[in-house]
């Protein structure tokens, strides 16, 4: 037997149901702090990609993971 279940909710309504904080505020005020800094270019290149960097989990070896799982999935796929 096979049961499926389709929800159709909003991100927001999905956050507010598992009882996750809104971090709306912070992303917004991270992002425009970085975007200033870019502006005004105190940051370089280098410096965006160690905070994007930074993001992943894990850090480098969980981009790589993730790079390796996309390229397994897609040529599986072909």
């Amino acid at each position: 037997m096979k049961i499926s279940i389709e929800i159709d909710c909003s991100p927001e309504e999905a956050r507010r149901f598992m009882g996750l904080p809104d971090l709306t505020p912070l992303q917004d005020r991270y992002v425009g702090l970085l975007q200033k800094s870019m502006e005004q270019t105190t940051i370089g290149p280098d410096a965006v990609d160690a905070i994007i960097k930074g993001w992943a989990p894990m850090g480098e070896a969980g981009t790589a993971m993730w790079r390796r799982m996309f390229e397994t999935a897609t040529k599986s796929g072909s």
